[in-house]
């Protein structure tokens, strides 16, 4: 990718490969598009004519020889797409940094997308993520993403960076182990002694309703799995959300599993019994950024690291 400059301007355009050049209003108006998922809601916001979005929409179309966007309710960029919306989004962080850089003030121009899992958020990640806020001047959006799919969306150009269970790195980013988080298998003391009385073996996890998360949830079968070297189905629900996925355990709905640090004061207390010694299940975490050189990315992969390093140990830290 390469930057022209112009004297008004940092950045007037960038060639993408070896001989198309994309404006850089163009670009910006591709990512809005995106954003709002509508020629029309774009428009309103750039404050211009949805016959002008589409016009620059066949512009970059026509520059780059493919379709960009798929004209669905809300819009979908196209693979060739997705490539533009990376390459929109890192030319708005160069810029947000060269005017952080040349004004000396924060970083507010644009947001820095993150994708993140919901245990996380439940746990750790909130505390870095405001520290960082505080550090860098930068705005952030959190994208709630499972830490098997997070990488999607750096791929599509939806985020900056991203938790993931993912250690190989997407192309054009960097991918850094920050640690493990441990889980433990729980369970209400009524509903352990109604669906475990003699003990956890595969005819009761067979019967026993078991909650995962969402459809990507796989913490509860590696468990299963660990614990009876079989495929077991039990009756299953399903509680995307954090919070409420712990409460439902609570309530006996069923058993599931909770990350240490959630689990640990419900375990002392008595409102959650283990249903298995020795039978935790980790997952190691990755922390994946665009391969960029930016002070706010720099900074919040630094803070990540340090917070994680703290809550969770680096379970052997290193570089992809």
């Amino acid at each position: 990718m390469i930057l022209r400059h112009h004297k008004q301007n940092f950045i007037s355009s960038i060639r993408i490969g070896a001989a198309v050049d994309l404006p850089v209003e163009h670009l910006t108006t591709f990512a809005v598009i995106v954003e709002e998922g509508s020629f029309e809601s774009a428009a309103r916001r750039l404050h211009v004519t949805p016959s002008a979005i589409s016009q620059r929409v066949r512009g970059m179309e026509q520059r780059v020889g493919t379709v960009l966007l798929r004209r669905t309710r809300p819009v979908a960029p196209t693979e060739a797409g997705e490539a533009v919306l990376r390459a929109a989004r890192q030319v708005e962080r160069i810029v947000d940094d060269v005017s952080l850089e040349l004004d000396g003030g924060t970083s507010g121009r644009s947001l820095v997308p993150i994708a993140v899992n919901s245990d996380s958020l439940a746990t750790w990640f909130m505390p870095a993520l405001a520290r960082a806020a505080r550090e860098t001047g930068a705005r952030f959006e959190l994208l709630r993403s499972d830490e098997t799919v997070s990488a999607e969306r750096l791929r599509s150009g939806e985020a900056m960076a991203a938790l993931t269970a993912t250690a190989e790195a997407v192309p054009g980013c960097v991918s850094s182990r920050i640690g493990a988080v441990r889980y433990r298998a729980v369970a209400a003391p009524g509903f352990a002694a109604d669906h475990f009385a003699e003990g956890v073996s595969a005819d009761s996890l067979r019967r026993a309703p078991v909650l995962d998360f969402d459809r990507h949830d796989q913490f509860q079968n590696r468990f299963i799995r660990k614990i009876t070297r079989a495929q077991v189905e039990p009756p299953r629900h399903f509680i995307p959300s954090s919070a409420e996925f712990t409460l439902a355990i609570e309530l006996g709905m069923g058993w599931g599993m909770l990350p240490e640090r959630q689990a640990e004061e419900l375990l002392a207390a008595g409102r959650l019994v283990e249903l298995a010694h020795e039978s935790t299940v980790s997952l190691p975490l990755y922390w994946q950024r665009w391969n960029l050189r930016s002070p706010v990315l720099d900074g919040l992969s630094r803070i990540v690291a340090e917070e994680a390093a703290t809550a969770l140990g680096r379970g052997g830290r290193r570089s992809v």
